[in-house]
C-alpha cells in the first residue's frame, strides 16, 4: 500500500475508472453477441438496427477514453463487414 496521500487517492480513483470502463466494455460485448446471433438467424434488418446501436456505444466509449480511436474504428469495421458478408452469402 502506498504511503503518500495523493497516491492513495489515485488508487481509489483508478479502481472507480476501472470498474466504469469494465462495465462499458461488457455492455458492448453483450450487444455484439446479440448482434452475431441475429446474423446467424438471418435477421438482417434487426441486425442492421443493432449495428447502429453498437456503433453508438463504441463511439461513446471512445470519447470516454475506454478505447483508442483506431481500436474503435477497427471494431466498427469488423462488425460492418460481418453483416455485409452474411448478406452477400445469403443472396447467393
Amino acid at each position: 500500500m502506498a504511503n503518500i496521500k495523493s497516491q492513495k487517492k489515485r488508487i481509489v480513483t483508478n479502481e472507480i475508472a476501472h470498474q466504469r470502463n469494465k462495465s462499458k466494455k461488457s455492455r458492448i460485448a453483450t450487444e455484439v453477441r446479440k448482434y452475431k446471433e441475429l446474423i446467424t438467424k438471418g435477421e438482417f434488418e434487426n441486425a442492421s438496427k443493432s449495428l447502429n446501436d453498437i456503433f453508438s456505444l463504441i463511439d461513446r466509449a471512445r470519447l470516454d477514453g475506454v478505447y483508442h480511436q483506431n481500436t474503435a474504428s477497427s471494431k466498427k469495421s469488423k462488425l460492418a463487414k460481418l453483416l455485409s458478408d452474411a448478406q452477400k452469402a445469403s443472396a447467393k
